[in-house]
């Protein structure tokens, strides 16, 4: 048998052993945001991000969404919806917040999700370790990368702010909440 030939039913198999197992990648659509969060969410077009975040080390997953009303399907769909970034300024009740429409259009609904994963399945698992909605988070563009946290390397969602200020900022998992920290302004 040729190199090619066994390399190419060598792939085959290994395909169909993880598919048996139910191994295959979960494709994030608005079918699987919907079953996750509910019918009020919907995929924006910004690629999801993939790590561990609260450091478990098992992968967790971050989704840019626009939802009209997470708190309809809260309680029905099992996730949390949060405002880390009203919470810094002292008043970050999600049931107040979601009361007050932004003054932008494009921006009203913009929310984050956050599944954390859980077993060999990660995120992808029926049954998620937890589910976050993350609401009134002026992003235009996030990414996972490490920071420090007292002495200890965490990921961390990076995160450029619209306005004119073009501030830049992290979400971090404390071990019980997602946690705002600004990181300061632009300096050009």
């Amino acid at each position: 048998m040729s190199f090619p030939r066994f390399t190419a039913i060598f792939a085959f198999m290994l395909l169909s052993a993880a598919a048996s197992f139910g191994l295959e990648a979960a494709v994030i659509d608005n079918a699987f945001i919907q079953k996750q969060f509910g019918s009020t969410c919907t995929l924006l077009d910004v690629p999801p991000l993939r790590g561990d975040l609260n450091g478990d080390g098992i992968e967790d997953v971050v989704i840019a969404a626009r939802c009209k009303n997470p708190l309809i399907d809260e309680g029905e769909d099992n996730f949390k919806v949060i405002d880390p970034f009203a919470s810094f300024f002292g008043y970050g009740d999600p049931k107040i917040a979601t009361q007050f429409a932004t003054d932008v259009p494009e921006r009203r609904g913009i929310s984050l999700l956050i599944i954390h994963g859980v077993g060999p399945e990660a995120w992808q698992s029926p049954t998620p370790g937890a589910k976050f909605v993350i609401i009134d988070l002026p992003f235009k563009q996030i990414s996972l990368r490490k920071m420090k946290l007292r002495k200890k390397s965490v990921t961390a969602i990076y995160i450029e702010e619209t306005g004119a200020d073009q501030m830049t900022s992290a979400l971090i998992w404390d071990g019980k909440k997602y946690r705002y920290v600004p990181l300061g302004a632009n300096m050009e």
